[in-house]
């Protein structure tokens, strides 16, 4: 179960590098500068972890480790 700790951490990671991209600013009110990190923290958290676990469930399907 050691490895499922670092996989949330990277998946994490590649997720929140892949939505900082992304210009939220235009997108919500101006001078929401707090919100939109908030927005990016959580959305990358999720993607984080549904990437983690779908990596996770397709390992145990194929029985590769």
């Amino acid at each position: 179960m050691n490895y499922k700790v670092y996989l949330y951490i990277i998946c994490f990671m590649l997720s929140l590098y892949s939505i900082s991209s992304i210009d939220f600013k235009r997108i919500l009110k101006p001078d929401k500068d707090i919100e939109s990190k908030l927005l990016i923290l959580f959305l990358s958290l999720s993607i984080g972890y549904l990437v983690t676990n779908f990596i996770e469930e397709f390992l145990a399907l194929t029985k590769l480790f």
